[in-house]
């Protein structure tokens, strides 16, 4: 077994100061200059070829195919954010030119985006390349202009640190300071401690754990100058079965929700980890045809023994649970690695009496809410609290007849998805994967998407700055070519 040295504090502490010395040119750095920067490094994680591919295979279970796939996602997450930085106009340069002659006069102010300083990532377990070490968190951050420091997750060491080395040999084709990116080892609580209250530190990237999230957020809230936190910690991404939708095509909907409970062993943040349904007449044959899709499943190896043991651990207890049944489970033996698919079901009012239905499952798991009629449905969606996603199965009259709980859960979620499951994430301008707590710790924004970039940067103000004190993006002259909002008008012209 390779072994991995733990870092120490004096290790954070240098890590942390190389961070903060190459801010000072790396936050100066050019959009081009950073665009080209993201390019090579997806170039350098590209020429890792099969070798990468067979680590990442061999430490997570994953298979082949879901790993070329996720590669290719982080590959295309660091073009994305160098499209974007070329494009401009994410840093929202607002100008208001001066009006002397006005009662009172304006002055000139000129605001944008800049970067905050160095960030702490964590790479997450269940994504090891797209969530990971050059996932969306450290690609955005770099693209915001803030050097990076990933603690590696330890249930992939060699991925990461394969990873790690080819941006690292990015850094040096494009001759940045060595600090701009970091590669830390550590696996326990007082090395992400170190981290985050580094005076250094100026904000926090995790995906994971409920706790271990909390735990993240009560450092960084400790530390003289608090710094913000943005954490994914838990959702179970209800989703609602409508009347009509139901009893239309009970086999097809089975199908389809089992394959999205149990894609993965279970292991994505956007799992539907519970289905909300009015008894009908039709529900019966629904929950059989569920039924037997689970028992039909084949169990797949968990990330590491760690994910099974927790697996295993919430299900018995949330099996123990007062009202709480199982409708079925896979009949196929797993291995040892395997965490076994299963579907219970609760009435809604054992559902809402115990808070702990309420928490996530983390594995190939759903449990169904079976509501009395469509008020007691439109209380259990509201219970459920902040959520990742809210999914709704339902023909257009489903839809217009239930149209306050579309409402709902706009109110608790960060997406809505329309007779569609919450499995897969795309990664596009538009995405949002957050939303309010427990979800993540800070609904305002988005860990996927071009939308990552702004957890990074702060606005700032110019006011009658002289010409050659501006950044570029603000100055008369639009040298970037880039959309800016002039005197509430958005152009991409120069200003006389």
């Amino acid at each position: 077994m390779t072994h991995f040295p733990e870092a120490t504090v004096a290790d954070i502490d240098q890590a942390m100061q190389l961070a903060a010395a190459a801010f000072a040119s790396f936050r100066q750095s050019s959009p081009e200059e950073r665009a080209v920067f993201l390019e090579t490094i997806g170039q350098q994680i590209e020429a890792l070829g099969d070798a990468l591919i067979e680590t990442a295979m061999a430490e997570s279970n994953l298979p082949q195919a879901r790993l070329l796939g996720e590669r290719g996602r982080t590959v295309n997450q660091l073009r994305s954010f160098a499209d974007m930085l070329r494009e401009g106009s994410w840093v929202e340069a607002t100008i208001d030119t001066a009006l002397p002659e006005r009662t009172p006069p304006r002055s000139d102010i000129r605001k944008m985006l800049i970067p905050l300083g160095p960030v702490v990532v964590f790479g997450a377990a269940n994504f090891p390349l797209a969530f990971s070490t050059a996932g969306g968190d450290t690609a955005s951050a770099l693209a915001a202009g803030c050097p990076v420091v990933v603690k590696a997750h330890p249930g992939h060491p060699l991925t990461s640190g394969m990873v790690a080395g080819a941006i690292q040999k990015a850094i040096e084709i494009c001759k940045l300071p060595a600090g701009t990116f970091q590669h830390v080892y550590g696996s326990g609580f007082d090395i992400g401690k170190a981290l985050v209250q580094h005076p250094v530190t100026q904000a926090v990237g995790f995906t994971g754990s409920l706790i271990g999230g909390l735990a993240i957020r009560d450092y960084a809230r400790l530390r003289p100058q608090p710094i913000p936190v943005f954490a994914e910690m838990s959702s179970i991404n209800p989703v609602v079965l409508l009347t009509e939708k139901l009893s239309q095509d009970p086999q097809a909907l089975a199908k389809t929700l089992a394959g999205s409970i149990t894609l993965g062993a279970g292991q994505f943040c956007t799992n539907p980890g519970l289905l909300i349904v009015q008894e009908q007449p039709a529900l019966p044959e629904s929950l059989e045809a569920l039924g037997q899709e689970i028992a039909a499943s084949i169990p797949t190896p968990m990330l590491h023994a760690g994910i099974l043991h927790h697996y295993q651990q919430k299900l018995e207890h949330t099996l123990a649970q007062k009202g709480v049944t199982v409708l079925r489970h896979a009949e196929t033996a797993g291995g040892e690695k395997t965490g076994q698919p299963l579907v219970a079901t609760v009435l809604a009012a054992d559902f809402l009496a115990n808070p702990q239905l309420k928490e996530e499952v983390f594995g190939p798991f759903s449990l169904v809410v079976r509501c009395a009629d469509a008020a007691t449905l439109a209380q259990v969606l509201a219970a459920t609290g902040g959520q990742l996603t809210f999914t709704f199965m339902g023909t257009e009259a489903d839809l217009q007849q239930n149209q306050t709980l579309v409402d709902t859960a706009q109110q608790l979620g960060g997406r809505i998805i329309f007779n569609g499951v919450p499995t897969g994430v795309e990664v596009c301008p538009s995405m949002v994967h957050g939303g309010p707590f427990p979800a993540t710790s800070d609904s305002h924004f988005t860990s996927v998407g071009l939308g990552a970039a702004k957890r990074w940067v702060r606005p700032v103000s110019f006011q009658d700055s002289p010409q050659f004190l501006l950044p570029e993006a603000l100055q008369n002259t639009n040298k970037l070519k880039i959309w800016r909002l002039v005197n509430t008008q958005w152009s991409q012209a120069d200003i006389n």
